[in-house]
């Protein structure tokens, strides 16, 4: 119970940003005596400061407590088909080392636990962070992923299967380990720090090489039994269409990912069409930046390109949104850097096909942490266990009070 109380009142300070111990102990239904004792741990600890002196409501003026964002570090890491995003943020996902690898297709499970493991000795050295002073790593990893385990069942653009992420992991930094699917990672990173904050019904679309989609429902990450939640990547939008990762035909990532979207490309280069794409001389080194590129000087069949993969993930939109009803719809990943070529068409089907007046105003907006969205997302999984009041959460945490 005493660990529950504690989370709740760290969860009501980091919500409030600076809060009275009075106003603890009310919001919180807890005896000023418990909140007293509780703070001054967590003042021991480093985790919470007095900052400054509150208006009297007619007593003693209060001392408003808030956190120590630089008490704790947290590590967190995208691992996606083709590139590992790692970054290392205080507790309030302020990034203060950062550090990218590209990796080569055909890697081994051994190889990719290598360069994990690399990515995070980098940061931790490359910070001067201490250890003792380091929360845990969050890994936010594409593909299906059993997030109480820690595995990655299948990371089908690598064709990898039963990751030992968490295990691994721990055995090498004696730190707690905290695993989820990179589209979930970057929807709880957005509802803390992104475009989904306050938003209790959202739908986050991670669109790089894949497509996934992490949805919150009344403010809790949705796994699905089978933990497939979000697969949106493979729902099937053309029976007949070409062939997958996974193995099906027609799935939405065959038509609106950033694979698709180079594919495209070549295509319709090949078929003679005239575009300052023609320049590229090897026509593997057409990317969906250099397509967006293009497109902003003019070049007409990049734009189209762009516009159609905005078509047709909006299909893909379209139905979560008849489906699940959110609030709002946040698209983030590589592809979402084309911006309007991309979110346009995508509302302008929402706001003419969505079922209902309402449905059709469901926002479509662009992720606000970027680069590093699932990364944050991956932090956030390990400040989750450490703010949430959730009493069967993993409670994985051992600061020492």
């Amino acid at each position: 119970m005493k660990s529950m109380n504690r989370s709740v009142i760290l969860h009501l300070i980091r919500k409030h940003k600076q809060i009275s111990r009075a106003e603890i102990a009310k919001k919180a239904h807890l005896t000023p005596p418990t909140v007293t004792n509780i703070v001054n741990e967590l003042l021991e600890v480093g985790l919470v400061k007095e900052s400054k002196v509150g208006e009297s409501k007619g007593g003693r003026k209060p001392i408003l407590l808030s956190m120590n964002s630089k008490s704790f570090y947290v590590v967190g890491l995208d691992i996606g088909g083709q590139k590992i995003r790692g970054v290392l943020t205080d507790l309030n996902a302020e990034v203060e080392e950062s550090v990218s690898i590209n990796f080569q297709k055909g890697l081994s499970k051994e190889d990719l636990l290598s360069n994990i493991k690399n990515v995070i000795t980098s940061l931790i050295a490359n910070s001067k962070v201490e250890k003792t002073k380091l929360l845990g790593i969050g890994i936010g990893m594409h593909g299906m992923v059993d997030h109480h385990q820690g595995v990655a069942l299948f990371a089908p653009n690598l064709q990898l299967t039963n990751i030992p992420l968490k295990k691994e992991l721990e055995e090498e930094f004696d730190l707690p380990v905290y695993v989820e699917n990179d589209a979930r990672a970057f929807a709880l990173g957005e509802a803390w720090f992104g475009n989904g904050y306050g938003f209790e019904n959202l739908v986050c679309i991670n669109v790089g090489i894949g497509i996934g989609a992490g949805i919150v429902m009344n403010g809790q990450l949705y796994h699905g039994k089978n933990n497939i939640a979000g697969e949106i990547g493979h729902t099937i939008v053309d029976i007949n269409g070409t062939k997958c990762t996974c193995g099906n035909y027609g799935c939405l990532e065959t038509v609106a990912s950033g694979r698709a979207l180079v594919e495209k490309a070549k295509e319709e280069l090949s078929n003679g069409k005239s575009s300052l794409l023609q320049d590229v001389v090897n026509k593997d080194e057409i990317t969906g930046e250099l397509i967006f590129q293009y497109a902003q000087k003019g070049d007409i069949v990049a734009k189209d390109i762009l516009v159609q993969t905005g078509k047709s993930l909006g299909v893909g939109i379209l139905n979560l949104v008849n489906f699940i009803n959110p609030e709002r719809v946040i698209i983030g990943g590589g592809v979402s850097k084309a911006g309007s070529y991309i979110l346009d068409p995508i509302q302008s089907l929402i706001a003419s096909k969505a079922l209902t007046e309402d449905a059709r105003k469901t926002e479509i907006v662009p992720s606000k942490l970027g680069n590093y969205a699932t990364s944050i997302g991956a932090v956030t999984l390990v400040l989750f266990d450490l703010f949430s009041a959730d009493p069967v959460g993993k409670g994985q945490l051992t600061i020492e009070f």
